[in-house]
């Protein structure tokens, strides 16, 4: 007979509380667990175990309680290494690195622990020399590092792109024999991928006697953060095995890159041919990729997906979606969303984005319903707001936004300045766009090509060449070729095509090829100085060297190059030989050549076909009427202004304006608002008086009215742009420049009426009418009379 079987020896209570401890590590009621477990400490008097304190002192370490940690400490008899290591590495995931310091140099022994529980610490809190120096002077306290040492460096260094530190770690670890450990193997992949060597990395890599998938995925972010999409691809086929973070790192590296389609190609294949279902990364990127794309109906059916696995719309995915609805034009969706789920995911970039879909419709309204709700603006959200403003003409509120925005202490970035400068360009406001460059000056921002570029447009549009030629200068090695083609388009502007010519040629020579709008820009320097022959060789150029296909801005500009050098047969030839439909912009042209040469016939022609394309076009009623006009036809041009009158098409009124002390003055012909309209008509009758002593004498012809001399007379003394030169000369200092603005072109009367006034008051007086710049200077014009 068998002895009877003992019974089963009953736990301890040291075992028990031990056993209860080490189960609910890693469970959601540790702390509590530690809690009770403390109390039966104090009640049992079993602070003589020193297992059984450390346990609960891990516990106190790792849910965050490090007073209780500490004081458990401070109270045990008998200490371990563990019970140092643990109360270090309380202090170290607290963040604060002074205690931590401070209790480290305490420690009796510091092994392989300690030190890496200082070196986790310091990277932990972006302190990465530090953590990197931690480990040297591990080393020469004879303590060798492990694989958790070497990874926490490496990350280190990474963060701090020490590509040299990093190869001294390197150089360790060959030292140690560790390049065999696949961890450090990844890290060292991953810090030379960050710290710009993909050699190194790629050398690491092919060395590597063990892979893991973090290996592979390793050198794919690589691949794709460089920019060799095809490698990282390459890599992809090799691999056996492919965890999420591969898709991510292919879906996510195509989207970053700008290869959308193929990222949305990737995901569809990892939909068919693996098992693993995306998560919030793969969500986020093929919904960017969605949204760069504007492909709604692809971004509606991942939306589908979402919801229909019960997938969690929140963080980087909701604000993903709010971005590709907003930007595929499904605004009103986007709004749902976010009403739906509230705003509290909702990051900056996601309002930007809904932001920017108002802007596109047009709706400035709701656009400053949801800027105002957002509580943490940053830069791009302001400057979406007033490049909004900006692009719909809304120049006041733009400028008053961007005051709001600085007075705030919010910091303009290029893009804001850049707006900010296209602002002063669209109101040709020197004084405003001044203080945009002190301000983009102030920040440095001054230095960004958008910043130089915008600058050499506000300053050309504002009539100052010399200032735009300045900020071009000072771009030097920097300049694109919208720098390049802002300078030409000015210079050609401002009368000086030979040298809008030669820049062409420099800019030829420095081996940067020109854009359909570079052509534009030569085209037009060509036809305000007559240069056809170099019109006609340049537009070959661009046809048969640089392989750009004409546009009908070109055509426009040939057609424009004949028809001003008085061409006009070639000019109609060419627009009959186009292979595209001429436009509005084509028949303008010719007939306003016409009626600068007084060839009725073919001004018939085109006014007539401009009327096919665009029947209430005032412009070509007002060309042709004055094309009568000024061959005498008075019958003619009375007959086509009463069909103006029977057809409600109402002529563009002529006007003009000038800025003085930061305020608009807009004048138009026979101005009676102003309120110094008195002392102007007085000025401008003296200067009209003394010029005629001069030698100046009226053009009445310019008047397309058929009226008496005098009645002519006084209709051309208070034309718009001399009303305004008057007010310019009585409201400024003697030799100020004026700068007059013009919608429409200057009329023949006016343009040798202000060369004589220029050489009577010894000012430089700058008219921009709707074609160019006009530099009057000592009774010239750098026009050359040629416009």
């Amino acid at each position: 007979m068998d002895a009877p079987v003992p019974p089963p020896s009953t736990p301890t209570l040291l075992e028990l509380c031990t056993n209860l401890l080490q189960k609910s590590l890693n469970s959601n009621n540790a702390r509590f667990t530690a809690q009770l477990v403390h109390c039966r400490v104090i009640k049992s008097g079993l602070f003589f175990s020193v297992y059984l304190i450390n346990n609960l002192m891990n516990i106190y370490s790792k849910t965050g309680y490090t007073l209780h940690a500490r004081k458990l400490f401070d109270e045990m008899p008998l200490r371990t290494a563990f019970s140092w290591n643990t109360v270090l590495s309380a202090y170290s995931k607290q963040g604060d690195m002074d205690s931590t310091r401070e209790f480290f140099d305490q420690m009796p022994q510091k092994d392989s622990v300690s030190w890496t529980t200082m070196i986790v610490g310091f990277k932990k809190v972006g302190q990465y020399q530090k953590a990197v120096r931690t480990m040297g002077e591990m080393m020469k306290e004879g303590v060798e590092p492990t694989q958790f040492t070497l990874t926490n460096v490496l990350a280190s260094v990474a963060a701090n792109g020490s590509l040299s530190t990093g190869r001294k770690v390197h150089t360790f670890i060959v030292k140690l024999r560790l390049s065999s450990n696949v961890s450090v193997s990844n890290s060292l992949l991953s810090m030379y991928a960050k710290c710009g060597d993909p050699l190194m990395a790629r050398v690491v890599f092919d060395r590597m006697v063990v892979r893991d998938v973090s290996s592979w995925n390793a050198m794919i972010a690589l691949y794709m953060q460089v920019g060799q999409v095809d490698l990282a691809m390459a890599q992809f086929e090799e691999m056996d095995e492919r965890d999420i973070v591969t898709w991510n790192s292919m879906i996510a590296g195509y989207n970053q890159r700008g290869y959308d389609l193929r990222a949305l190609d990737m995901f569809s294949k990892m939909m068919r041919e693996s098992l693993l279902s995306p998560d919030r990364f793969t969500l986020s990127s093929v919904l960017s990729a969605c949204a760069n794309l504007e492909k709604l109906c692809v971004g509606k059916q991942i939306h589908s997906h979402i919801v229909a696995t019960g997938f969690d719309v929140s963080g980087i995915v909701l604000n993903a979606m709010i971005c590709m609805y907003s930007r595929c034009g499904g605004i009103e969706t986007a709004r749902r969303i976010i009403e739906q789920r509230g705003s509290v995911d909702l990051k900056i970039e996601g309002f930007t984005a809904l932001l920017d879909g108002y802007i596109k419709l047009g709706d400035m309204n709701q656009a400053k319903v949801i800027f105002d709700s957002l509580k943490d603006r940053d830069v791009v959200a302001w400057t979406a707001m007033i490049v909004g403003y900006e692009q719909h003409g809304l120049y006041g509120e733009a400028i008053n936004l961007f005051r709001t925005m600085v007075g705030g202490g919010q910091r303009p970035n290029s893009y804001t300045l850049a707006a900010m400068l296209s602002v002063s360009s669209s109101l040709a406001s020197l004084g405003h766009g001044k203080q945009i460059h002190g301000n983009a000056v102030k920040s440095g921002e001054v230095y960004s090509v958008s910043v130089s570029n915008a600058l050499i447009t506000m300053y050309a549009k504002a009539g100052s060449i010399t200032s735009a030629r300045r900020a071009f200068d000072l771009i030097r090695s920097e300049r694109d070729t919208v720098s390049w083609t802002s300078m030409i388009i000015a210079l050609g502007q401002h009368g000086h095509a030979e040298e809008a010519l030669e820049l062409f040629e420099t800019m030829l020579m420095e081996r940067l090829r020109p854009d359909h709008i570079t052509y534009v820009g030569v085209f037009s320097a060509c036809t305000h100085a007559g240069l056809v022959n170099h019109g006609r060789q340049y537009f070959e150029m661009m046809k048969t060297v640089d392989k750009i296909k004409p546009t009908l801005s070109h055509y426009a500009c040939m057609v424009d190059l004949f028809g001003r050098a008085g061409l006009l047969q070639e000019a109609y030839e060419f627009i009959e030989k186009m292979p595209v439909e001429a436009d509005v912009v084509t028949w303008g042209s010719l007939l306003s050549a016409c009626r600068v040469h007084k060839n009725v016939d073919l001004g018939k022609i085109a006014a007539e076909r401009l009327l096919l394309i665009e029947p209430e076009n005032s412009g070509a009623y007002s060309a042709l009427a004055n094309l009568y006009s000024a061959c005498g036809k008075w019958d003619e041009a009375a007959k086509i202004r009463k069909s103006m009158k029977d057809g409600r098409v109402k002529k563009e009124q002529g006007f003009s304006w000038i800025e003085v002390k930061h305020k608009v003055h807009v004048f138009g012909v026979e101005d009676g608002i102003h309120p110094q309209k008195k002392e102007i008509y007085i000025t401008m009758k003296k200067i009209w008086d003394e010029i005629k002593k001069m030698g100046y004498i009226p053009d009445t012809a310019s008047v397309l009215h058929d009226l008496e001399e005098e009645v002519k007379e006084q209709i051309l003394r208070h034309h718009s742009e001399k009303l305004a030169i008057a007010f310019g000369l009585i409201s400024t200092p003697d030799k100020t420049t004026l700068r007059i603005m013009k919608n429409l072109r200057v009329c023949n009367d006016c343009h040798t009426a202000i060369k004589f006034i220029s050489k009577l008051v010894g000012r430089e007086i700058i008219v921009r009418d709707a074609t160019r710049f006009h530099h009057f200077k000592n009774g010239f014009c750098s026009c050359r009379d040629y416009w």
